[in-house]
Parts: C-alpha cells; structure tokens; sequence
C-alpha cells in the first residue's frame, strides 16, 4: 500500500490509538506494524476474529494478557543450552502464568467462538513450568533452599558458620584492650569479610589482615587472625553455594528449553490474541461495525463517521467550556479536526491547515463542535467516478479522508464506524493526493506538486484501485485546470478505477452530469445560516457559495452587487438544474433500490441461519436416535424424567422401551426418555 497515502489519511495516528488498546509490549509491537493487506481471505479472517473478541468481551469473557512478555531472546538462548539468570526465568515464569490464563479463558469459550478457538487451538497449559519455577525462585530472583537439596546443606553449614564468626566478633568486641584501638564499637563487612575499625596508629595492636582504609587515613579496617581461618571456611562455602545456584538454574533453563519452540509458538499466538482484543475493544468503545467484502468494484459506506474525529471529541473540554459561533455540530466534514486540529469556531474565512498527518496524539483544547455527523458514501456500480462540490469548510476533503481511511482500516481486519450493510471492495492500492504538495526543497509549487503527485498516481493506478484527489484543477488558470482535470478524471475511468475527487471548478459539475460513468455529490450549505450542514448528497452539485459568505463578512454592498452581476451573465442555471433534477430523481430511485436489496439480503441471512439450525437439530436428533438404537445392558444412561443415571438391563426395539435399573429399583422407561452418557448434552 502506497505509503504516502498512508500519512496523507492519517492512519499512524490509528495504529498510536489502536495501540494503547493493548496490554502487552508484543501486542503493541503488533499494533505499531499494523499494515493494509490485499488478502480477502485473511482480511476476511481478522473481521471475524475481532467481531468474535468483541462478542466475547461484551459478555465478560476477557483475558487478562498483562503478564506477557517477550521472551523470544530467551527461549532461544535456554533452546541451546545457554544458562538463563533468574530475573529472566522471572520473566518467562510471568509469561507461562499469562498463557496458562489464555489456555484456560479457550477452554470456557463455546461454538460460538470457532475463529478464536482455532487461533488459540496451540495454546497449552504451561502452569507446571510457571511452578517449577516458583519453587525454586522467589518474587526478587533469590533461588530459594528448597530448590535442590544441596544447596539447602550448604546453605544450613554456612549459617552455622556464621554463628561461629558472630560469636568471635562479639568475644573481641567485649575485650577491654581491643575496644580501646577501635574507632567504633562494632563490625563491619568489606566484600565477604568481617572487619574491625582500627585507629591507624594503632594498627601493630591488632594482628589480621588490613582489608582497606578510610578516605581520611585516619582508620584502617583489619580481619582478625582470629577469623582468617573461619573467613577461609566461609568462601569455599559460599563457591560451593554459587554452584549449586547455577546447577538450579541451568535445571530450570533445561526445563524451558525442552519446550522453547511451542512456547514460542503459543506466545506468538497470544500476541495475535492481544491486538485482536484491542480490535474489539476499539470496536465496542466506538460502536464500529464489519463492513460486507464484495469482490465487485462498489463500495458503499452508510452513516460512516472519521474515526479520529470521534477520538478529538472524547478529548474535548467540558460543554460549559465550549463555546462559537458555529453552534454545537462536530461533523465528518470538518477538514480541521480530522488532520489533528479539533475543529475550532473561529472565524469563518480561517483557512484550515491541511498535511498529512503524524503518529502523536494531541489532546485538544480548543472550543470545538459537539457532534460528529455522519455520512454516506456510494461509489461504483453505475458509476465509478464521484466529483464533490461544495463551499469551504463544508467537509469535501474529509469526505475523501474518510472514504480513503476507512478501505485502509478495512484491510488491516478493523471493524469501522459505519452502520450495518456498509460493503467495501479489497483495494490493491489507495492513491491519494489530497492537501499541500508545495515543497521549496524541490522547487515545485502548489500545483506543479500537485501535478507531480497526480502523475505518479497515474502511473500505478490499475483496476482494483481508489484514487482520492482534492481540490482537483486547482492552484492554476481555471479554464486549462478544468481542460486539465476532464483528462485526468477520463484516463482515471480508462483505466476503470474507482475514483472521488472534490472540487470547485464548475466545468467539472457538467463533466459528472454527462459522463455516463460519473455523478455529482454535494456537502450541503444552509442558506439561511450561511453555514455548512456536513450532509454529503449524491446526485446533487454543490455551490461554492462565495459571495454568501462574503457577504456575511460584510464586503462592501456595491462590490458584492457587481459580482453578480457578472456572475448571472456567465450562469447557465437553468440547463443546469433541469440537468440535477433529472439526476437528482435517478439518484433517489437508486437509493430506493439499495434499501429494499439490504432488506431482502438480511431476510434471506435470516432463513437461512434459521434453515441451518433447523438441519443442525435435524442431524442432532439422527444422531441421538442412532445411539439409542446401540445402547446394550450395561451401558450407562440418563433418565430426562427422573433427572437420575441409570444402568441399561434390556432394550425391546419392539415397544421402544428401555429397562433401566437406577437407585434400588428397575424402571421400564421409553426409548426417547433416556440419552447415553457419551451424548454431548450429559458431558
């Protein structure tokens, strides 16, 4: 996927949000990675997966994925014998905690969870590597006594051994002579030896060894002679108990390399397991829905919303700190908010800033509009090319960005904040060219970026692809621009792409009322308020409306006269609106159509998820039928009626009845009373 197209529709700042849902660092790894693929069947794959999280975690069943860690360095280390340390057989004991959890979470799940039962189908218990470890390690990486008998001796000899130096320590501390020599009255420890703080002039009055001295010089801290011999004991002690705590910890590094590779594998799976969870969890926080994959070029978005537009309304400040002109709409057609701004009252000749955008995720704190309007968005079928026209501020281009991030979000295996019946096609390449191209590094102006951009859009569009262009013919001479732009948009549909485009440029508005394969859209403008409505509606032209809003801007009132004055001579309304009548009454029956298929589509899943069941229950009593048609004496049974077990004595096929012994007694019981131990609804 195109990966200027990728910054242009902002998607990093989903993969930062989508990231934050996770609760481990390989899930997170996973999320910051996430790329759109073309795979239908893997695309396809991840929507059920992350629909089936969902389902799961709105019914309580959630695992907790905290304690995974990545081990990976490890396990490979451990697979070639190399001896772990104990902060990293810590890590791997957490680790096996974590999907000791998952393996047990896989067991609660039932039949309705096919998809996540078969991702996890690798997934063991590894709660007896997680103990072995706990026995042997405490919480801080101390390997504890009973970790191996030997080290439990060594360890008992070097206590006592201890004892024996305190109580020489405590001897020379209550001797008259020797606590006169000492700085202070008690020991000290320099590395593994017990000293004494000896004045330095007095050094001849203790024999030992001098293990250091102060700063000053003034002390000097001596071994008594006395325990030499002890201190000595005490070090072959403690080799010996660093060996047998290696010898514990390459038993354990033994334990987890026996089983590297399928720990490997399982955490592998359960990072997947993690960033599927954020899917859901994104999905549920923003009531986002699986969009139907077709393999035909159409695509339809019903009541679609951009999703980073919802992210900067959770972040806005309380009501009572809002406030604007604009009123209280934060709206799918706010250039501003979707490319990282929050949509602002400000005045409204401000330009909105436009770029691609980045990873951060600012927090807004501007006054913004308080509710996201949503959009609908239809696109191949009976046409492939949309031209969006519209004033200013009036939500073309974030139109074109929530099209465009929605496919992306789609192929990634993300649901998306559209309503039910939404269908997307599988893109082999989103192409886009929408804000700024200027660039003084490279000398090319607005439009000569533009250009730039258009033609390498040119040179990779094919078939399967969608090409987003914004403000297309701007930035030039209007009447070349639009000669320009029909050739643009009739090589675009030579190739057979589909293609949105926005635009102010009217000769455009006709081009889409007489191609055959094109057709208009417009955001709507309120008249009355001069202000934009953010509704996107198809088979209509839209109006800049610039001399209303300049007009509202208060222009002078014989300039504005003067401009329509030129501006009716060059209007030719009336073939114009005869012409979106005609499309606009053809576009209604279309949508009439669309409307009665979805309901036809969901009565036919109905029936036929009511058929399936049916044959399912069908199959299911066959079977039941065929196991009671084996039962022998002896087998064991469950009476419904009696709601005990019982033990078969004689079955007669003629009466179709059953003798059954249970309790203390026998009981002739019909056949269709009693269901065999090994029947799925007695386990």
């Amino acid at each position: 996927m195109d990966s200027h197209t990728l910054q242009i529709l902002e998607f990093p700042k989903i993969r930062a949000i989508l990231a934050s849902y996770t609760q481990s660092p390989m899930g997170r790894e996973l999320a910051e990675k996430l790329e759109p693929m073309q795979d239908v069947g893997w695309i396809s794959q991840q929507l059920a997966l992350a629909a089936e999280a969902r389902q799961a975690c709105s019914e309580g069943l959630e695992p907790s994925l905290a304690g995974l860690r990545d081990i990976r360095l490890f396990l490979r280390r451990a697979s070639i014998g190399s001896t772990l340390s104990a902060d990293e057989l810590l890590q791997i004991r957490e680790t096996a905690w974590c999907l000791s959890g998952v393996y047990r979470w896989r067991m609660k799940l039932d039949e309705r969870f096919p998809k996540l039962r078969e991702l996890l189908s690798n997934v063991e218990d590894y709660g007896l590597l997680a103990k072995a470890i706990e026995g042997c390690l405490d919480a801080r990486g101390y390997v504890l006594d009973m970790a191996s008998p030997e080290l439990a001796e060594v360890r008992r000899r070097l206590r006592e051994l201890d004892e024996r130096i305190q109580a020489v320590l405590r001897r020379l501390l209550r001797d008259p002579e020797i606590r006169k020599i000492l700085r202070f009255p008690n020991a000290t420890i320099s590395g593994d030896h017990y000293v004494l703080p000896v004045a330095a002039n007095y050094r001849h009055r203790m024999p030992g060894v001098v293990h250091r001295t102060s700063a000053s010089g003034d002390t000097v801290y001596i071994e008594p002679a006395s325990l030499a011999s002890l201190a000595a004991e005490r070090a072959v002690l403690k080799s010996e108990e660093e060996k047998e705590v290696q010898r514990v910890l390459r038993r354990l590094t033994a334990q987890v390399g026996k089983i590297a590779r399928p720990l490997e594998a399982a955490m592998d799976r359960a990072a997947q397991l993690d960033l599927i969870l954020a899917k859901a969890r994104y999905a549920r926080d923003y009531q986002m829905t699986v969009p139907v994959l077709t393999s035909e070029p159409r695509l339809v978005l019903r009541q679609a919303r951009h999703p980073l537009l919802e992210y900067y309304l959770r972040h806005l400040p309380a009501p009572s700190q809002a406030v604007g002109k604009s009123g209280g709409r934060l709206a799918a057609g706010d250039r501003s908010a979707a490319e990282g701004t929050p949509s602002v009252a400000a005045p409204d000749d401000a330009e909105p800033r436009r770029g691609a955008g980045s990873p951060a995720l600012p927090r807004p704190t501007l006054p913004c509009r308080h509710e996201v309007v949503p959009i609908d968005v239809r696109l191949g079928g009976d046409f492939r090319i949309l031209v969006v026209t519209g004033p200013n501020t009036g939500g073309k281009t974030v139109a074109l960005k929530t099209t465009g991030l929605l496919c992306v979000m789609t192929q990634c295996g993300l649901l998306i904040p559209v309503a039910e019946g939404s269908t997307l096609p599988v893109f082999h390449h989103i192409l886009a060219d929408i804000g700024d191209e200027q660039s003084l590094e490279q000398s090319l102006s607005t439009f000569s970026g533009h250009i730039t951009r258009i033609g390498e859009i040119l040179r990779t569009a094919e078939a399967q692809s969608l090409v987003l262009l914004d403000d297309l013919g701007a930035g030039t001479d209007p009447t070349e621009g639009a000669a320009l732009s029909r050739a643009i948009l009739e090589e675009l549909d030579r190739i057979g792409c589909l293609v949105m485009v926005s635009t102010h440029l009217g000769d455009l508005k006709l081009f889409a009322l007489a191609h055959p394969r094109a057709q208009n859209a417009a955001v709507e403008f309120d008249p009355a308020t001069l202000l934009p409505t953010y509704r996107l509606l198809i088979g209509q032209f839209g109006m800049s409306c610039a001399l209303q809003i300049a007009r509202r801007l208060r222009l002078p009132r014989s300039l504005l006269r003067r401009a329509w004055f030129w501006l009716k001579r060059r209007r030719r309304l009336p073939e114009l609106r005869r012409l979106q009548q005609a499309r606009q009454e053809a576009e209604a029956a279309k949508e009439l159509a669309l409307q009665a298929q979805l309901e036809a589509e969901k009565q036919r899943a109905e029936l036929e998820r009511r058929l399936a069941a049916l044959e399912r229950q069908a199959a299911e009593q066959r079977a039941l039928a065929e196991a009671r048609a084996r039962l022998q004496p002896g087998d064991r049974v469950r009476i419904a009626s009696l709601r005990e077990q019982g033990e078969v004595v004689r079955v007669d096929p003629r009466k179709a009845t059953v003798l059954v012994r249970a309790g203390i007694g026998q009981w002739e019981i019909p056949l269709d009373d009693v269901f065999p131990i090994s029947w799925p609804e007695n386990r």
